[in-house]
Parts: C-alpha cells; structure tokens; sequence
C-alpha cells in the first residue's frame, strides 16, 4: 500500500533514492521495481534485517531491471551517514511525526539531496487524526508514537524554511481513516472486536484485489477523510551569480592571491 503517488512523482531508472524511515520497506520496494539505486535507513534493526531478505528475494526474482541496486542499513534519521548531495530523491513517509526535532530531520534531508532533487512528505493529516488522538490516548501516548499532528499549512511552512519549493499536495488512504477510529474505539490492540475484523478485510480485500468500487470510493474520500497528507517538493539551484558579481568574485581573489604572494 503505496502512500506516495508516483505519477505526482515520477522515478527514472538509475535515480538515488534515500527512502528514510523505511518501516516495512513498501517504498523501497517500488523504488526498486522502478529501477532506482535505492538505499532504505531506519533506526529499527529488526525491520531492517526483513527489509534486506526482501530485497535479496527481489533480485533473485528478477523483480527489478538491469542497473538498479538496493541496500538497507540502519541509521540516525538527524545524522545521515552520507555526503552532501548525494541522493536524486528523497522519501520520508510516516515518520515525522513521530521525531521531536523535525526541522533539524529536514535540514539533514536537504543536506543530502542534490540541488534539482525531489522529495516526498507524508505524515497523518490533520482531521481524522485528531479523532484517533480524541478516541483513544493509547494510540498515540507510547514509546516512539505520534508527538504532534500537523497542519498542512504548518508542514509546507517548515519545508520552505528549510528551503524546499513545494510543488504538490494530495490526500492518500481515505478507506483507512475509518479502521484506526474503529480501531482507537475499541482499544488499539484489541484485533479481534466484531467491527474491527470485518473492516480489516475489506481492506485487505481492496489491497489485494482493487476492486473499481473501493477504488472509487476511496477516490471520493480522500478529499474529506484521507488518512495521510503527502507533499511534494524540490530542492532549488542556486542562483547564478551575475556577470558584475562574477567579476568582482574574481578581482577580490586575484587581489587576495597578489597580497599572499607578497
């Protein structure tokens, strides 16, 4: 179940891809299947290791085309272990919500993507999320859970501060907004009430099947209960210097240069 639309998004093969706080992996994997080089980080060695085995499991399928390569390793999401620019897009889906410096995983994602580089955001938006946080406190007050619920004013605000250009926004999921309330209402581990078990397989059912009428019911409810906010952005060239400032550039250096030969 894919939270970034890659027709919004578009891959091309050989493309770096950094998907950040991988989770499963489900981002990675069509990455991979795209034909990108594709690294997946995330904090949790466990999910990690499955990751790896699924990756290994890809190629040795020939899920992915010639030239595209694909590693996971764990990683601190404010501390990146890679150069500056060293990646083509970046994805993060699902994660700042849960990591008290944002800005500063921003910063550190902007850091590695190259100027003319593109990157995803997607966190829970803000509405339905407010009826989880509203249903239930265990939802969201655990180790590691949600510590904030964004506007999406809020989280476009914080991109172009750390000097993103969004460029697209859209609403994903509005099938499972329903399930997490259902969810929140009736205890966040409990699986097995009557309500919660049965939407758990309409959804599985969609997933599996894409049926034309959960596609377009869910079409029509993302809109107004869409479950995750994604956005879309660019990390812009900087400007060329002007022609008098390019001149000036030089003389200051020729002159630095005549002062040390002194």
């Amino acid at each position: 179940m894919l939270t970034v639309d890659f027709s919004r998004f578009p891959l091309a093969q050989g493309d770096r891809v950094l998907d950040l706080g991988c989770g499963a992996g489900r981002h990675a994997f069509e990455c991979y299947r795209r034909g990108a080089q594709v690294v997946a980080l995330d904090q949790n060695a466990e999910e990690i290791r499955e990751v790896a085995k699924w990756f290994a499991a890809m190629k040795e399928a020939g899920e992915a085309p010639a030239g595209a390569t694909a590693t996971a390793m764990e990683g601190d999401a404010l501390a990146l272990p890679f150069p500056d620019e060293s990646f083509d897009v970046v994805i993060i889906s699902e994660v700042m919500e849960h990591i008290p410096d944002d800005k500063g995983v921003l910063a550190e994602m902007v850091r590695v993507l190259r100027p003319g580089g593109r990157i995803a955001v997607t966190v829970p938006r803000y509405g339905p999320e407010k009826v989880c946080w509203a249903l239930s406190d265990e939802y969201h007050e655990v180790e590691g859970g949600h510590i904030r619920i964004y506007k999406a004013d809020e989280l476009l605000g914080k991109m172009r501060e750390a000097g993103l250009k969004p460029y697209g926004t859209h609403h994903a999921h509005g099938l499972h907004s329903p399930y997490w309330w259902l969810k929140c209402a009736f205890g966040v581990d409990n699986d097995q009430a009557l309500p919660v078990k049965a939407y758990h397989k309409l959804l599985v059912w969609d997933i599996m099947k894409k049926p034309l009428a959960t596609r377009m019911a869910e079409q029509l409810l993302n809109p107004v209960i869409g479950k995750s906010f994604v956005a879309y952005a660019t990390k812009p060239h900087l400007p060329a210097p002007a022609a008098g400032d390019a001149a000036a550039d030089a003389t200051t250096a020729d002159t630095a240069a005549a002062g040390a030969a002194k």
